[in-house]
């Protein structure tokens, strides 16, 4: 009993406190030089302007969270404004409150993806920690959306893995929601068809006419493309797709280049650690990846290296589950 409760214990610790605490070292031990959030006082106006309008959910929560931490503030904590004040704006605090519980329950799902693996407790612990630095690191480029993006970018990871193991449809309706709703936080949503596609896409099966994953192909690619679709048609902006073609900037600038250079050393390092199986997997979802790889070309700066944030978490992930077969499970 005893074990058990030291087990949670320290589970808790590695999987939440520890990522908070690098978390709030990111956003507070030093600033970012790229955004400038920590002097804003509200939500920006470009966070309602162009492709960033079509973001709802983190924007809604930007501005409503922010409203209820200036209450709190105000009415209950004054004697901690100035002390407050002297860290940030309350708009800023607020992105911080978002994005580390975003983050957590990030931490908390990849917790999940890795023990599906049946990985030794230390190795698992070692991948964790890894994938939470990747994390931790992107964040000189905050923003509103990508902790949420990523915490439902990890979900549908793991009920892919569930579904195509236990074939439940509960587990696919839910990969289906959580497909559509993430694509009213960021369009990183459609990285979950590719993730699906390369886990149950066969070329074998394809040789011989087989054809039975379309179906589910089909649901999921509705279920980005009527949100996507609906809130273009809802919100009308200027400039409906994108803010800005960016793919000479990508190729000619230092920083856009080392940030390229960091998304595939990075994603080559979990490569080089497959089986290949894992291998092959990777190649798979960097296939189905190629419009989002497109599209961060051209319309994306290499420097946001968030922007390969995922694809990094998942060669993670493959990595990951190729250890089982050599190291016994704890």
């Amino acid at each position: 009993m005893l074990k058990k409760n030291d087990e949670k214990i320290n589970g808790f610790l590695f999987v939440a406190v520890l990522p908070f605490l690098l978390f709030a070292m990111a956003y507070y031990g030093f600033e970012s030089s790229y955004v400038r959030l920590k002097t804003m006082e509200k939500a920006p106006d470009f966070m309602f302007a162009s492709v960033y309008a079509y973001r709802v959910i983190p924007n809604y929560l930007s501005v409503h969270v922010t409203e209820v931490v200036t209450f709190i503030v105000n009415n209950y904590l004054p004697f901690l404004k100035n002390f407050l004040l002297k860290q940030g704006t309350l708009f800023y605090h607020s992105i911080f409150l978002i994005n580390s519980f975003f983050f957590i329950l990030s931490s908390v799902v990849l917790h999940a993806l890795l023990k599906l693996g049946a990985l030794h407790l230390t190795i698992r612990r070692m991948i964790h920690l890894l994938a939470i630095f990747f994390i931790v690191i992107i964040q000189y480029v905050p923003t509103n959306c990508d902790s949420i993006a990523i915490f439902f970018y990890l979900w549908g990871a793991l009920l892919t893995l569930k579904y195509l193991e236990h074939r439940k449809l509960t587990d696919f309706i839910l990969l289906c929601a959580v497909v559509f709703i993430s694509t009213l936080a960021r369009e990183t949503s459609c990285l979950n068809i590719s993730f699906f596609a390369a886990m149950c896409i066969d070329f074998e099966k394809l040789k011989n006419k087989d054809f039975t994953f379309i179906k589910e192909l089909v649901f999921l690619v509705i279920a980005f493309i009527v949100p996507y679709a609906g809130l273009r048609i809802t919100i009308h902006q200027d400039v409906s797709f994108v803010e800005g073609v960016y793919f000479l900037d990508n190729f000619s600038s230092p920083f856009n280049l080392s940030g390229l250079l960091f998304g595939i050393i990075s994603l080559y390092f979990s490569y080089l650690l497959c089986n290949d199986k894992g291998k092959m997997l990777i190649r798979k979802y960097l296939f189905f990846a190629i419009p989002y790889l497109i599209m961060i070309a051209m319309v994306g700066l290499f420097w946001e290296t968030r922007l390969f944030l995922p694809l990094i978490l998942t060669g993670i992930v493959v990595a990951a589950h190729q250890f089982k077969n050599v190291i016994p499970k704890q």
